[in-house]
């Protein structure tokens, strides 16, 4: 339990941490992104504005001869050049007399340095000392000196602009704010969902681990939802399902293979303790003893044939190939009539080429023919194994072509294998349960046999895709047999 909540808490952390980080990523990006060109932006705009303003003040000081009486900020009526500055930019302006003298100081007072000076008694309307940043009163200012001209002074304009470096300091520490709370958003949002996530997988490891551990392959899987997940769950309980009806199917065949051996076992211990007097006994008594031993060691011999078939059967390796069941069955009934002396007749029609395992489907044909030669005694009739196909395509099979088609996915049809004897037939009863494992009817009791030839023949059947069936014949004797997916 523990190395199960480990796992579930490592995935729910990488998941959270990941869901995070690239939250965090893109949030950075687009934070920086838009600080950047929102400052950008700001900046521009004010240096734009600003030199707009010193050129205007450039263009008035060339077009008129101004005085520094004409800067005067106790102008009543707020229409000179003055206003014109302070209005589209808010800027502070200080006018500078002769030799650089502060005539009209700005509010705060700007700093007038030689240059400033120099460029008051400068003859030139117009002339210009470059944009400088100065520190005023603890703020920082831009500032330009535009000269009156036949030095007559100079006007100072200066820009405050530490206000808007407050201002973007503030934009940036809001966005590092915003960036951190989306981080930790993202974070518990990565946790919730990983947890939505993973709880299903929670419970899909526990049933697996609980699996491993107990043995029990009828543990519920709990499936929901139509996702990967769930898909993934269905799965598993589909394989669960699979893996329990293998394990039941084995110990089924182990109990039905042990009850069948004991009856032969217990036979052969009872004669195997009666050689140790077989001095004692008359000689009909131990010709007796010697053929019910051969009668039974062959009978478990077949036994065991017959349950290594079936298990073999089960979980045949033997790889699937083209083959025709008319020859197959036409090869099963020549070893028939070498064995019995019987007359096997086989009889095909329609297309019987299938793709399955010749090795499997040859012994289901043969365990038919020898269970029809075993109850038909009386041997007048033929045996007949009759095999049908599909109506074979014409011009040689192509989709154009008239004939019967074949289906979607190149399936043909079924192909049948029928095995018809005049015996005493099945009775109703029976002929539900005939192929079971090890079941036999009472008539057949007495006759040699495991029980397990038509089983095996059910086996085979299923798969290749069909069925076995078995129906009483018209006159008397019995039809059994199987279909293949061709």
């Amino acid at each position: 339990m523990q190395r199960r909540l480990r796992q579930v808490s490592s995935l729910r952390t990488t998941f959270t941490v990941s869901f995070a980080a690239v939250a965090a990523a893109v949030t950075v990006l687009v934070g920086f992104l838009s600080y950047d060109a929102a400052a950008r932006l700001v900046r521009v705009d004010q240096q734009t504005v600003f030199a707009e303003v010193v050129q205007d003040l450039r263009d008035q000081v060339r077009e008129h001869a101004l005085h520094t009486n004409d800067f005067a900020s106790s102008d009543p009526d707020h229409d000179g050049p003055l206003d014109d500055i302070i209005r589209p930019s808010r800027t502070d302006v200080q006018v500078l007399g002769p030799k650089g003298a502060i005539v009209d100081p700005g509010v705060p007072p700007l700093p007038v340095d030689s240059h400033d000076r120099a460029i008051a008694d400068d003859g030139t309307a117009g002339r210009l000392e470059q944009h400088k940043d100065v520190n005023v009163a603890g703020d920082r200012y831009r500032l330009a000196t535009v000269a009156l001209g036949s030095g007559r002074g100079a006007v100072q304009v200066a820009q405050q602009f530490s206000d808007t470096e407050d201002l973007l300091r503030e934009l940036q520490q809001r966005t590092v704010l915003l960036v951190g709370a989306v981080v930790i958003a993202a974070g518990l949002f990565g946790w919730w969902l990983a947890r939505r996530i993973t709880r299903r997988l929670v419970r899909l490891a526990g049933a697996a681990e609980d699996v491993a551990r107990t043995g029990r392959l009828g543990i519920q899987v709990p499936v929901t939802g139509y996702d990967e997940v769930a898909r993934l769950g269905r799965s598993f309980d589909r394989m669960l399902g699979r893996l329990a009806q293998s394990e039941e199917d084995q110990r089924r065949l182990v109990q039905d293979a042990g009850h069948e051996l004991r009856t032969p076992l217990t036979s052969l211990r009872t004669n195997i303790s009666m050689l140790r007097r077989i001095d004692e006994l008359p000689p009909d008594a131990r010709e007796e003893i010697v053929a019910d031993l051969a009668l039974e060691s062959r009978e478990l011999t077949d036994l065991v044939n017959e349950l290594v078939a079936l298990a073999a059967g089960q979980s045949d390796t033997e790889p699937v190939r083209p083959l025709d069941l008319a020859d197959l069955a036409e090869d099963v009934a020549i070893v028939a009539r070498r064995r019995t002396g019987r007359d096997v007749t086989v009889r095909a029609t329609g297309d019987t080429e299938v793709d399955g395992r010749p090795s499997a489907l040859q012994r289901a044909v043969s365990n038919l023919v020898e269970n029809a030669t075993k109850f038909d005694r009386g041997g007048t009739a033929p045996i007949e194994v009759v095999v049908t196909g599909p109506a074979p395509q014409s011009g040689g099979g192509h989709s154009g072509d008239s004939g019967v088609a074949a289906s979607p996915g190149g399936h043909r049809g079924p192909v049948r294998v029928e095995v018809l004897d005049r015996g005493p037939g099945i009775g109703d009863d029976d002929l539900v349960r005939v192929f079971d494992r090890f079941y036999r009817a009472a008539d057949a009791r007495s006759l040699p046999g495991s029980g397990l030839g038509l089983s095996i023949v059910r086996e085979v059947s299923t798969a290749h895709g069909g069925t076995p069936f078995a129906y009483p014949r018209k006159g008397g004797g019995t039809v059994i047999g199987f279909t293949v997916e061709s």
